[in-house]
């Protein structure tokens, strides 16, 4: 698997909105940082696929508190001024 670095884009699947950033990386895990709720510690077994810049994340490894925030993410933005 391709390393992960700092700033690289994470999804949950291919052609998906992007769900969070990661802002750091270690052996175990890593942390994504999901817009309006902050940084969240995802275990590297809950990563798929590494490519791009970015990640693929499977769903059913990562905390339901996690889900919840990225369900939740862009709640406060303004679809009148979406691109």
């Amino acid at each position: 698997m391709q390393s992960i670095e700092q700033g690289y884009m994470a999804f949950f699947r291919e052609g998906s909105e992007g769900i969070g950033a990661v802002t750091d990386v270690n052996n175990d895990e890593v942390v994504v940082y999901v817009e309006n709720f902050g940084p969240f510690t995802v275990p590297m077994s809950a990563v798929r696929e590494v490519h791009d810049s970015k990640i693929i994340l499977e769903k059913d490894r990562v905390s339901s508190m996690f889900l919840k925030a990225v369900a939740h993410a862009h709640d406060a933005e303004d679809p009148k001024t979406a691109g």
